[in-house]
């Protein structure tokens, strides 16, 4: 998936205009935020809220591309959560939107509960 996402935005984009392409790959941990062990989570998300924040987060200025998957379901230590691209003309375009898509993405979109 991620290679296919770069390749598409490599082939979509205007060379002159990108100049950076970050990935995020969240993985399910074996602890919790407050260092309890879990086994894993079950995740789901809201599509729409989704939808809407990388719609938001792309007419930004800078930014050419943004693709994310949500993983959904059961989920065990190691599986992926989510994958998030962005991509950009300029490092100060590309930075906040990638960090505040994610943050946005963790609070506002995905719903999980630890087993």
């Amino acid at each position: 998936m991620i290679e296919q996402w770069i390749k598409e935005v490599k082939q979509r984009a205007n060379p002159e205009e990108l100049g950076m392409i970050l990935i995020h790959n969240g993985l399910v941990r074996a602890t919790s935020k407050e260092g309890r062990k879990i086994k894993g989570m079950d995740l789901s998300y809201d599509k729409t809220k989704l939808e809407t924040l990388v719609s938001g987060y792309n007419r930004k200025e800078g930014v050419i591309a943004i693709r994310a998957w949500i993983n959904e379901g059961r989920l065990n230590i190691g599986d992926d959560i989510m994958y998030v691209l962005v991509a950009g003309h300029f490092r100060k375009n590309v930075l906040p939107v990638f960090e505040a898509l994610i943050s946005g993405i963790k609070k506002d979109v995905v719903t999980e509960d630890e087993f």
